[in-house]
């Protein structure tokens, strides 16, 4: 089964030809998606989208966003959370690159996400950008006061905080970007993380995997991003697919496994 774990198809950039975009990923053999929310303010459209069988949705506001609203509270999260089709909290993080929103409310916002995952017992969609040291010592701290799942997202940071997330039981998903010519870097990670915790994405529209390098991504193209995994990784394709599928039913567990 393949399972593209990460898409926006609720962005502005499949509002065109949405219906058809979802109908190529079927036809590539994509069986299940999750609609990532990239702000609570925008959870409806989200959601509209997970109205089909085999797409589900998460709830949270992106690092981009904490600025919107800094006063948001684990209730809220978890009041929406109550929807069956959520199956994660987040996005959320720090993103020190661009800097979109405040640090310190980039933390404050990811912090109350993370009382959310402990409180619903569902996963923690983190984005992390040029925040490494920041981000291990908050996940250390906020793991000290209660465990939580968490799934590193889209991992383009150092082996040092991957280290650090993985001793706390984090998954990881791979990208497109593990298909860059230039993100050796990035591929070295991959081949030290946690052999079954490990899940794919697109993280749609952006990302897009060579030979789409440069377009507009979509679920479609997630077989080259497993492929990128199963050469880095020495597995067979099938393999691979079956590693993924598994640690993608034990970290999304609301989801019922086919």
């Amino acid at each position: 089964m393949l399972i593209d774990s990460h898409v926006n198809l609720h962005a502005p950039q499949f509002d065109s030809d949405r219906v058809e975009v979802i109908e190529r990923a079927r036809a590539a053999g994509i069986a299940l998606m999750v609609n990532i929310c990239d702000r609570v303010s925008n959870y409806p459209a989200v959601r509209a989208v997970a109205e089909a069988p085999d797409i589900w949705c998460t709830v949270g506001t992106h690092p981009h966003e904490a600025k919107e609203n800094p006063q948001l509270t684990a209730h809220t999260l978890c009041d929406v959370a109550r929807d069956p089709k959520v199956v994660g909290i987040g996005e959320t993080g720090l993103d020190f690159h661009y800097d979109l929103s405040p640090r310190d409310v980039q933390a404050a916002v990811f912090r109350v996400h993370v009382e959310a995952a402990r409180r619903t017992g569902l996963p923690l969609v983190v984005h992390t950008r040029e925040a490494d040291e920041v981000m291990g010592q908050i996940l250390e701290e906020e793991y000290a006061r209660g465990p939580f799942r968490m799934l590193m997202h889209c991992y383009t940071s150092g082996a040092e905080l991957a280290r650090r997330a993985a001793a706390l039981g984090a998954w990881f998903s791979v990208s497109g970007i593990a298909t860059f010519r230039t993100a050796e870097d990035v591929r070295e990670v991959i081949r030290e993380m946690p052999a079954d915790r490990i899940i794919v994405e697109t993280d749609c529209p952006y990302l897009a995997p060579v030979p789409h390098r440069g377009k507009r991504n979509e679920p479609a193209f997630l077989p080259k991003v497993l492929e990128k995994l199963a050469e880095m990784r020495g597995w067979s394709l099938e393999e691979a697919e079956r590693r993924t599928e598994d640690a993608f039913f034990a970290l999304f567990d609301r989801i019922p496994r086919p």
